[in-house]
């Protein structure tokens, strides 16, 4: 069994090769089931080998496959190798998992489009790299992963390229995430040249022996920091996402569930012990990803497209992932990782089908009264959104809690304050995820009379994966009870206590309760909130808004941070390129050398030829 983890990434490379190279002579029916079968193979996969790691030992559940030595000169040596343990257990498990079932939804979603080969070609694609990176042994195959998720994004979020907003938006997301890439390289630079192995098991156990709060480990710490904020969107490289809507619906719910938003996450808690001799860093993850939070969780709550609110929305969720990560909670940000990955996805599916009733449209304004006319989209929504507010006993309120309460216990860095600004982004969430419901399905129909006509609940084969993902955003949770039956941190506590041990001050039982009260307190009465603006009080939004003019513009602007960049970032170097590079650089000294070079033959030629007429002779 442990010599079969290379089929894990093996099936969806397959599916991408046959539907890369053949799908333009397939039908739709056959294209759908090679892709979905691909990941569906590669799920039974990893299954099989989660049950033989729970048959082993807790501290004998890593499984390492080495397939051949990829690069080997001197000293170094990198190998094409993978390592099965629970941390990556747990990633490979959501990403085909939930994989699997939005490759089934797209079947539905993306019938009759002419790209449908080269979408799901791509779509294995994703997958394939996702499961490099997580399944690596090594930071140079991790980094493979990592490149392909990137350009398989653009490739996505571009995918109907015709449209300029498209492929703007494909592009835009490309570069981001190489300016995050460049510190990440730096990072593995420096692990090379003070290490001597870029193998994970000889890294971490040479920088667990680093003076605690050394330079060296700080400098590693902050560089594969701003790789992660490329990767998973957090200030000041968070911008991509929000125009990542810009591709098809199930591929914002891949990109933002399942696979490339959590790289990052993954590999920061891959990484625990680099960070954890780094405290500095680990203040600077917590700081970021809870000033992340905040900001996003802001422009929610006055976005009106479906599709940006939820993007807004896994931007503040995967600050709290790294706010876990900060206070050394590894364990409790991989367990929102999995837990958001169900109702996430359930979100951005159900988006896409209230967008397929209403012929695309995302504007939540020209929506309203749908709850009946789409009465399984709307139950389905209805669970996501009480998963993502974190309505106790469903999923999110698990791992949410978890994340509030190792934060407050966090007493060697503010733990009391970050936990503030976490319960006040928590009532924010579940704000704007019942806005989400209120202006989609309840109150009068805005929706205009030439689409109203045609609205429709979505066929089988996209509603039953949307059943599947509202089971498991209700249960999913469930496995991490805190105190009595967390098996969740359980499964994973070998793997972050291997090179560093993590002390934990867990506190009472009865001020973890306490939290939880607070933290609940504070999400009913957001819900409350939001039934009072968008139900009872329609008109109350709009009278805000007009006395909070101001406010309301700096956030329906989000905080004016693409107009920012564009005035530091974008015009300068658009200058810079155009009058150095172009207008004197290539213009002047380029053309002008090659231009200057043929006039001086030019010149010679015209004399030389005067020596010999082909007329007479000079002598």
């Amino acid at each position: 069994m442990t010599d079969y983890i290379w089929l894990i990434p093996a099936f969806p490379l397959l599916g991408f090769l046959i539907n890369g190279l053949f799908g333009a002579r397939l039908p739709e029916r056959q294209i759908g089931r090679i892709a979905a079968g691909a990941i569906g193979l590669s799920f039974l996969s990893a299954a099989a080998l989660f049950f033989h790691l729970l048959s082993l030992p807790a501290p004998q559940r890593v499984i390492n496959q080495t397939l051949y030595s990829w690069i080997r000169t001197g000293n170094f040596e990198v190998s094409i190798s993978f390592l099965l343990d629970p941390l990556s257990m747990v990633m490979v498990l959501v990403v085909t998992g939930v994989g699997l079932l939005i490759h089934i939804y797209s079947i539905g979603y993306m019938h009759g489009d002419r790209g449908f080969a080269r979408y799901f070609a791509f779509l294995n694609l994703f997958t394939f790299a996702m499961l490099i990176l997580v399944l690596a042994d090594n930071f140079l195959l991790l980094f493979v992963g990592w490149e392909g998720v990137g350009l398989c994004s653009y490739l996505l979020i571009g995918f109907w390229y015709e449209d300029n907003y498209n492929a703007y938006a494909g592009r835009k997301a490309f570069i981001v995430n190489r300016i995050g890439d460049f510190g990440f390289l730096l990072g593995l630079f420096l692990i090379f040249v003070h290490f001597g192995s870029l193998h994970f098991d000889t890294v971490f156990s040479k920088a667990a022996t680093l003076q605690l709060g050394s330079g060296l480990a700080t400098a590693i710490a902050l560089l594969l920091f701003v790789g992660a904020t490329g990767k998973s969107a957090q200030i000041p490289l968070f911008v991509w996402l929000p125009d990542a809507m810009a591709g098809p619906t199930p591929v914002s719910a891949l990109i933002h569930a399942a696979t490339m938003v959590t790289a990052g996450v993954y590999m920061v808690a891959r990484c625990h012990a680099i960070f954890l001799q780094a405290p500095t860093a680990m203040h600077v993850v917590a700081i970021i990803g809870l000033a992340t939070a905040f900001l996003s969780a802001t422009i929610a709550l006055v976005n009106s497209d479906i599709k940006r609110v939820l993007a807004y929305s896994t931007i503040s969720q995967l600050g709290y992932m790294f706010l876990a990560c900060g206070v050394g909670a590894f364990g409790a940000g991989i367990f929102h990782v999995s837990t958001h990955a169900y109702f996430k996805a359930l979100l951005f599916l159900s988006a896409g089908s209230v967008m397929h009733a209403l012929h695309n449209e995302t504007d939540m304004t020209k929506m309203g009264g749908l709850k009946n006319k789409l009465p399984v989209t709307y139950r389905v929504f209805l669970v996501g959104a009480m998963a993502l507010a974190g309505v106790p006993f469903l999923s999110g309120f698990f791992s949410k809690d978890e994340i509030l309460w190792k934060t407050v216990n966090n007493i060697e860095f503010r733990g009391f304050e970050l936990w503030l600004i976490a319960v006040l982004v928590a009532g924010m969430t579940a704000f704007y995820s019942f806005r989400l419901i209120f202006m989609t399905f309840h109150g009068h129909s805005r929706v205009p009379l030439e689409k109203a006509a045609h609205i429709h609940e979505s066929p089988t084969i996209m509603t039953a994966p949307l059943v599947v993902l509202a089971i498991l955003s209700v249960v999913g949770g469930w496995i991490g009870i805190p105190h009595y039956f967390n098996k969740f941190d359980e499964f994973l506590t070998p793997v972050f206590n291997q090179y560093v041990v993590i002390e934990h001050l867990e506190g009472s039982l009865t001020y973890e309760l306490f939290t939880i009260a607070v933290s609940v307190i504070i999400a009913l009465w957001g819900i409350g909130l939001a039934y009072l603006f968008y139900v009872a009080k329609p008109s109350m939004p709009m009278n805000l808004s007009l006395r909070l003019k101001r406010t309301y513009q700096f956030l329906y602007n989000k905080w004016y941070v693409d107009e920012l960049y564009d005035f530091l970032v974008v015009r300068p170097l658009a200058f810079l390129s155009e009058v150095f590079l172009w207008r004197w650089l290539d213009v002047k000294i380029i053309d002008g050398t090659i231009n200057s070079a043929a006039n001086l033959m030019q010149r010679f030629s015209d004399l030389s030829r005067r020596l010999q007429s082909g007329v007479h002779s000079l002598w």
